[in-house]
C-alpha cells in the first residue's frame, strides 16, 4: 500500500520532466510546418506549382528579324539661348521722365522706350554755343592782326618775330573754336540719349526702374531687358567623339534637322536646323558646343529653358534590325537567342550597329526572317526547348491570323463561304463542312 501511494504523485507530474517538454515542442513544430506548406501550395498560382507549363518548356516571346531604316541621332541636353538679348541702359544721368512701353510688349528697332529729363543738356548746349561765338570772334580778330603783321614784316616795319608769334596765336584760337564745336556736338548727342529707343527687335520684359527715379549712366540693372524670341536658338554639348561624323555631314552640305523636346523628353517643343559649331573642345568635359536655330512662332521655346535635343545626322536604309530587348551580353560577348524550327534556341553572336529607339541595327550575325527571343531569355541556355504562346507566335505584324482569315469571337457564326472551325459543331442553320 505504501508503494502505490508513493508512485501516484510521480505519475501525475509527467509534465515536469524535461524530456516530455522537448518531445512536445518538436511535435508542434512538425504540425505547424505541414499546415504552412499545405496553405502555401493551395494559395500559389498554377504557374508556380511546376517549373514550366507545356511539359516543362520555357515560354518565351519572339520577334522576327526585319529590314528597315535606322536613324543616326545625336541626343543631348541643351539650353534655349536667344539670338539677341539687350539690357537697355541709360547712357546719360538724369531723372526718368517717361516710359513708352508696356511690360511684355513686342517692339521694333528704333521704337521709343523711355525719356530722361533733357533740360540740363539743353542749357549746356546753349552755353557751348555762346562760348563758340566768343571764341570764333577772337579767332577772327587774331587772323586780322596776323595779316597786318605780315604786311609790316615784309616792309621791315616790325620785327619778324612778332609776325611769327601771331601765327601761333591764330592756331591756338582755331583749336579753341574746334573744341567748342566738339562740345556742342556732345551736348546734341546727350539730347539724343535723353530719348531712349529700342536697339533691336524683340520683346521687353519687366520694367526695372519706375518714372521719377534718378538714373545714372551705365546703370548696372538697366531700365529693361529686350529679348528676341523668334527666331531663337538652342545651344547643346555633344561628345568630341561625334565630331568626325558631324563635320563630315557639314562639309557635305547636308541640312541637319534638330528637334527640341521638353524636360520629360515627351512633348515636342519645336523643330529647327543645325546652325554653327564652336571653335574648340572644352577640355574639362570633353564636349563641344553646337547651336541650332528655331523659328519658334508660338514661343514654346523660352530663354534659359532646359530641353532635350535630338539632331538627325543620317538615315541608314534597308538594314537588318531587331528589338533591343533581344540583345544579351555575357561570356560570348553580344549575342541573341535564335529560335530554330524545332522550337529550340541557340546562342548566336551578333555585331550591333546604331540604335534608334527600341530597334538596333545588326551588322553581322542575323538575316531577315529569322526569329529571336525577346522575352524570357534570362532563364534560357543554349539548346533549351521553348514554347511560343500562340497569341504571340501566330499573329503577324498586321494583327491577322497566319491563314489570312479574320479572327472571330467565340460563338460568332463564320463569314459566308468560310467553313466552321475544326472540332466545333456548325452554327445553327449552317451545314457542316465536308470531311477532307
Amino acid at each position: 500500500m505504501e508503494s502505490e501511494t508513493s508512485a501516484s504523485p510521480e505519475a501525475t507530474a509527467w509534465w515536469r520532466r524535461p524530456r516530455a517538454w522537448i518531445i512536445g515542442i518538436v511535435l508542434l513544430a512538425l504540425v505547424a510546418s505541414v499546415i504552412y506548406r499545405s496553405l502555401t501550395f493551395i494559395s500559389a498560382p498554377p504557374a508556380r506549382r511546376g517549373r514550366f507549363q507545356d511539359g516543362g518548356n520555357q515560354p518565351v516571346g519572339v520577334a522576327r528579324v526585319r529590314k528597315g531604316d535606322i536613324r543616326l541621332i545625336i541626343r543631348a541636353l541643351g539650353a534655349v539661348t536667344p539670338l539677341t538679348t539687350v539690357t537697355v541702359t541709360p547712357q546719360i544721368s538724369g531723372v526718368l521722365m517717361k516710359v513708352g512701353f508696356k511690360e511684355g510688349q513686342t517692339v521694333r528697332k528704333g521704337q521709343f522706350l523711355a525719356e530722361i529729363d533733357p533740360r540740363p543738356y539743353e542749357i549746356a548746349l546753349q552755353q557751348d554755343q555762346a562760348q563758340l561765338a566768343r571764341d570764333d570772334a577772337a579767332l577772327k580778330q587774331a587772323q586780322m592782326d596776323l595779316q597786318r603783321y605780315q604786311t609790316l614784316a615784309r616792309q621791315n616795319s616790325i620785327a619778324r618775330q612778332t609776325a611769327e608769334d601771331q601765327e601761333w596765336i591764330v592756331k591756338q584760337d582755331q583749336g579753341t573754336v574746334d573744341l567748342d564745336k566738339a562740345q556742342i556736338r556732345t551736348q546734341q548727342l546727350n539730347l539724343l540719349y535723353c530719348h531712349i529707343e529700342a536697339p533691336a527687335d524683340g520683346r521687353v520684359g519687366l520694367r526695372l526702374v519706375d518714372p521719377g527715379n534718378y538714373v545714372q549712366a551705365g546703370l548696372s540693372t538697366g531700365l529693361v531687358v529686350l529679348t528676341l524670341l523668334h527666331p531663337i536658338s538652342v545651344i547643346f554639348n555633344v561628345p568630341e567623339d561625334s565630331l568626325p561624323q558631324i563635320m563630315a555631314r557639314v562639309h557635305a552640305g547636308a541640312v541637319l534637322p534638330v528637334t527640341a523636346l521638353d524636360r520629360a523628353n515627351v512633348a515636342q517643343l519645336g523643330t529647327g536646323q543645325f546652325a554653327s559649331i564652336d571653335t574648340e573642345v572644352d577640355q574639362t568635359t570633353g564636349t563641344v558646343k553646337l547651336r541650332a536655330n528655331f523659328d519658334n512662332p508660338d514661343e514654346s521655346l523660352f530663354p534659359s529653358q532646359f530641353v532635350n535635343v535630338q539632331m538627325l545626322l543620317d538615315t541608314l536604309h534597308d538594314v537588318v534590325t531587331i528589338p533591343i530587348s533581344a540583345v544579351q551580353r555575357g561570356a560570348p560577348g553580344t549575342y541573341v537567342y535564335l529560335l530554330k524550327d524545332d522550337d529550340t534556341v541557340s546562342v548566336h553572336p551578333v555585331t550591333l550597329g546604331a540604335q534608334d529607339g527600341d530597334l538596333v541595327a545588326v551588322q553581322t550575325g542575323l538575316e531577315a526572317g529569322e526569329r529571336v527571343v525577346t522575352d524570357g531569355a534570362d532563364r534560357l541556355r543554349d539548346g533549351a526547348k521553348v514554347v511560343v504562346p500562340e497569341a504571340k507566335a501566330a499573329r503577324p505584324a498586321d494583327g491577322q491570323p497566319p491563314n489570312g482569315r479574320t479572327r472571330r469571337r467565340r460563338g460568332q457564326p463564320p463569314a459566308p463561304g468560310e467553313p466552321p472551325s475544326p472540332g466545333r459543331p456548325p452554327a445553327p442553320g449552317q451545314a457542316a463542312a465536308p470531311a477532307q
